[in-house]
């Protein structure tokens, strides 16, 4: 397995401390790191940045794991849709200039007076026309398992049948399965065959100590963000699941943690590495 780190596990210093997508290669290099995961929100003027990116990606001997869309294709108008389907094509096409195989793309947000049914059409007809440019583009759309309109092992599977095309897969989020009540390791077992890009996190229940709130489930209990193996996701077990199915992809870290993520990153990733070695 190969790993990187998503720049969203730096959300809270690209805001505080204005760091710009160069930035955050720049720490990544002296993580020695392979790959970064980069995401569509934190460009600030792409046209100029991105050959910048491109020029230090070269230099640093970074890949890019995946790139991250943030679009929600649970929207009433078909206008709307269309926008969302469009900051997928044109994330389809950032992702090949930046040498990226993998798109992670989400469903969309559970909203009140949209049932699941009439939203999953939605989303499998969306997915079906960017695969069309994913495909063109030998770029994988990876459906991750976020928030609750879809966020269950068994509806990304059927999403992904659905879309009947074997460009769109999954990106595998080891903790957002407990904000909606399933067993993280169960889930694997599930999509272990449709995965090409994980995201490794891991949650633990909110105690009245904690400094920060929480992540609120499906059913209303609060779990805090923190370093990898520290939580109750089973990440040793998913990382032997992942070795016993021939997982050879990017596992990439998304610390969502309440500690400095400049000093909790690379703490992680040592223990990360000697997990995977």
């Amino acid at each position: 397995m190969k790993i990187s780190v998503s720049m969203y596990s730096f959300h809270r210093t690209v805001y505080k401390e204005n760091w710009t997508v160069l930035d955050f290669l720049d720490f990544a290099k002296a993580q020695s790191l392979e790959g970064v995961e980069l995401l569509d929100i934190y460009w600030k003027d792409i046209e100029n940045e991105l050959p910048e990116v491109k020029r230090a990606l070269s230099k640093y001997g970074l890949t890019v794991s995946a790139y991250d869309v943030t679009n929600n294709f649970v929207k009433k108008e078909k206008k709307e849709r269309e926008k969302e389907l469009d900051r997928v094509i044109e994330g389809i096409r950032t992702a090949k200039k930046l040498g990226a195989d993998v798109v992670r793309v989400f469903c969309g947000d559970l909203k009140q007076g949209i049932p699941y049914e009439e939203g999953k059409q939605w989303i499998v007809e969306c997915l079906k026309k960017a695969v069309k440019y994913a495909e063109e583009a030998k770029i994988y759309l990876a459906v991750e398992n976020h928030g609750f309109f879809a966020g269950k092992s068994e509806q990304v599977k059927e999403i992904i049948e659905e879309v009947e095309n074997p460009y769109v897969r999954s990106t595998f989020d080891t903790g957002n399965f407990l904000l909606v009540g399933e067993d993280p390791s169960e889930a694997f077992a599930r999509l272990k065959e449709e995965i090409v890009h994980v995201h490794f996190k891991d949650f633990r229940r909110k105690r009245e100590t904690d400094p920060v709130g929480g992540f609120r489930s499906l059913t209303g209990e609060e779990w805090v963000a923190v370093s990898p193996f520290d939580g109750e996701v089973p990440l040793a077990k998913i990382v032997q699941q992942m070795k016993n199915a021939g997982y050879d992809q990017w596992m990439s870290l998304e610390y969502e943690g309440y500690e400095d993520p400049k000093k909790a990153v690379p703490a992680a990733l040592e223990r990360i590495r000697g997990y995977v070695s």
